[in-house]
């Protein structure tokens, strides 16, 4: 992911799926809340990242786009309060794309999930 973990991060999963044309990976931490901001500055974010105060909703069927489940985690399209956005629609190196969301779990951490095609 050419993506720096924090060493405050807590909790680090990560996961490499293969796929029927891309592949994806994953990787989801913990953060304190007073290292998030530093965090998503350092990715240089090709736009500013979005704040939803709903969980997206999808038509019967349908599963999310990215299996954090496999990871043990809720999938940041069920949750409510979360922040998110594009990394890089076009990536440098190995990535096509770069996606972030972050949600609060608690006063002092935030969930930080990524997820990518390579």
């Amino acid at each position: 992911m050419n993506v720096t973990i924090p060493a405050q991060a807590a909790d680090l999963r990560a996961a490499y799926q293969r796929g029927f044309q891309d592949d994806n990976v994953l990787l989801a931490f913990t953060l304190p809340k007073s290292d998030t901001r530093a965090f998503i500055r350092k990715l240089d974010l090709e736009s500013p990242l979005l704040h939803r105060d709903v969980p997206v909703t999808s038509g019967k069927g349908q599963s999310p786009t990215t299996p954090f489940a496999h990871l043990g985690l809720k999938e940041p399209e069920t949750l409510a309060d979360v922040t998110e956005g594009p990394v890089c629609t076009v990536c440098d190196g190995d990535l096509n794309w770069l996606n972030i969301a972050v949600h609060p779990i608690d006063a002092q951490r935030d969930q930080v999930y990524l997820s990518g095609a390579v």
